[in-house]
């Protein structure tokens, strides 16, 4: 049972990270989103787990912080750009 809430859990992260990332590279927004922004187009999920999210994402160096703003970094940018990320 542990197992299966650990690995609920960490695709809960997964898909909150993707749906960051999706966020960030929309073309009918700002490339700047605050973290109040994202919440409510994800429907508001728990905003602990979408600081966590950012945390991550921009510790890998995929999305760019300053201060309350997020968007999507230069490399994640070529890479849509490619067409390397695809929904």
């Amino acid at each position: 049972m542990q197992e299966q809430e650990t690995t609920t859990s960490s695709d809960q992260a997964r898909r909150l990270e993707r749906a960051i990332i999706l966020q960030t590279l929309r073309d009918d927004h700002d490339s700047c989103w605050s973290q109040l922004e994202l919440e409510a187009e994800l429907g508001r999920p728990d905003p602990t787990a979408i600081g966590d999210a950012l945390t991550r994402l921009t510790q890998a160096g995929v999305v760019e912080r300053s201060g309350d703003a997020v968007r999507a970094s230069r490399a994640t940018l070529r890479l849509s750009e490619l067409e390397l990320i695809a929904i």
